[in-house]
């Protein structure tokens, strides 16, 4: 008999597995929304959706295994890695959708937002002064003007699953729309920045990588979410994770 496998769980969704089907279980139905219809636009493979209901997504399970995890080894060649660069680039061409994804906050809302929260990292003692103030510093190269493209929004590695050295689907719409392609390059590259070379191989070097920006987002998506992990039962102080990659800007 198949066993209920809880793949993710906090306070605000949760993924399930039984079987060869996943079941995203979301307390926002406007996410649902936004992933399977992102999922219907985007120009990659994505995981089949067989049913929606409200606050829940039944997808089919893809084939293959993921490059890897925050923290972890990445399991997948520099082939794999340029295939995916490959992949994101398809996707950042595509038509754009009608949304603004996690990726498309303006340069003046991200900076109030980013301010307040290393504000909150030292007055809460969760890191300490000089890290948030260098990192604060790195960041501030991404709060810049950008060309809207679609973005993921949430483009982890293990978000991406490849069968040898092709992509087999990318899962996770939930913060897709049109947003910065550089903050998509930089989460999928996050914690792994041996393979960034790999990926801008596979993505092209005929459009516009700073890479100043790309490990400017390194910075800011680590401070924004240290306390969101804490909070959700999260560790972001595990070895290669999100305070250790704020640590290699020191």
């Amino acid at each position: 008999m198949d066993e209920v496998e809880v793949v993710v769980a906090h306070s605000e969704r949760a993924t399930l597995r039984v079987g060869d089907v996943f079941l995203k279980v979301d307390a926002d139905q406007a996410r649902i929304d936004v992933e399977a219809e992102a999922m219907a636009l985007a120009p990659v493979p994505t995981p089949e959706v067989l049913w929606r209901k409200p606050h829940v997504l039944a997808m089919a399970a893809l084939p293959g295994t993921t490059l890897g995890r925050l923290g972890g080894p990445s399991t997948g060649s520099p082939a794999a890695w340029a295939a995916a660069g490959a992949a994101i680039r398809q996707l950042h061409d595509a038509p754009l959708p009608a949304r603004l994804g996690r990726a498309g906050r303006s340069s003046v809302a991200l900076a109030a937002e980013l301010d307040a929260e290393c504000e909150l990292l030292v007055t809460d003692g969760v890191l300490p002064a000089d890290l948030v103030t260098r990192n604060r510093q790195v960041a501030e190269a991404a709060l810049r003007p950008w060309t809207p493209a679609f973005t993921h929004g949430d483009l982890q590695i293990a978000h991406v699953f490849v069968d040898g050295d092709e992509v087999t689907g990318i899962i996770d719409w939930s913060e897709a729309g049109r947003g910065d392609a550089l903050y998509d390059l930089a989460t999928f590259t996050l914690g792994h920045e041996e393979h960034l070379d790999d990926v801008i191989a596979g993505y092209g070097t005929d459009t516009d990588l700073d890479l100043d920006v790309i490990h400017a987002w390194w910075s800011l998506r680590s401070l924004l979410i240290v306390r969101w992990l804490i909070e959700h039962g999260f560790d972001a102080f595990a070895p290669g994770c999100e305070v250790d990659v704020l640590r290699s800007r020191m």
